[in-house]
């Protein structure tokens, strides 16, 4: 790709998405946070083949064979869960969550950071709050299992956990990339 059609892509994207002008952490630190989002996904992903595959499997079963496999719709049920749990950090990140945007394209590159600020505060607030809450609630499935498959519901449970873990960790990441932002874009107010 030259760099034309990239500036091209990346003035659609910020159109699109006026929140992703925000800039994100470079560097070492920055590498390596991108490597942690691409495990999330890649493991997000592997969730979602193994949904369609069950689904696949359930369908094919109920058509071709004389029974039906009974674990398949449990087992899609769990791996929509974990699938959600793993992606719910990134796309905190990427800011790819459902949101109204009636103001973002009208504030300046500060008053975005800031937004992100306040955002990421907020729901880390909430995550921080709730997150004992979670593991109380995954303790519970210690004495229970699974009707179909009879694995551990602990492990089903834990996916809360694991959720509001992750929102804690890319909140205040998103937190910190957007006070940089903005002590990025003062200073630049300033020199000139």
């Amino acid at each position: 790709m030259n760099s034309d059609q990239e500036a091209l892509e990346q003035t659609a994207l910020e159109r699109l998405d006026s929140m992703s002008t925000v800039p994100k952490l470079q560097g070492p630190i920055g590498r390596v946070i991108g490597w942690v989002d691409t495990c999330f996904l890649a493991l997000a992903v592997m969730a979602l083949i193994a949904i369609a595959a069950t689904v696949l499997l359930q369908i094919s079963s109920r058509l071709f064979l004389p029974f039906s496999i009974s674990w398949t719709e449990e087992l899609s049920r769990y791996l929509f869960i974990y699938m959600v749990a793993l992606s719910v950090g990134v796309v905190l990140r990427q800011n790819r969550n459902i949101s109204v945007e009636l103001f973002h394209h009208l504030l300046g590159p500060r008053m975005k950071a800031a937004f992100q600020v306040l955002i990421c505060l907020l729901t880390g607030v909430f995550a921080f709050l709730v997150l004992p809450y979670a593991w109380k609630y995954a303790q519970n499935g210690t004495w229970q299992t699974s009707p179909t498959l009879g694995i551990s519901m602990l492990y089903i449970f834990f996916s809360t956990v694991v959720t509001f873990a992750l929102l804690l960790v890319y909140s205040l990441l998103g937190c910190l990339e957007g006070i940089i932002a903005m002590c990025r874009s003062s200073a630049s107010l300033q020199e000139s």
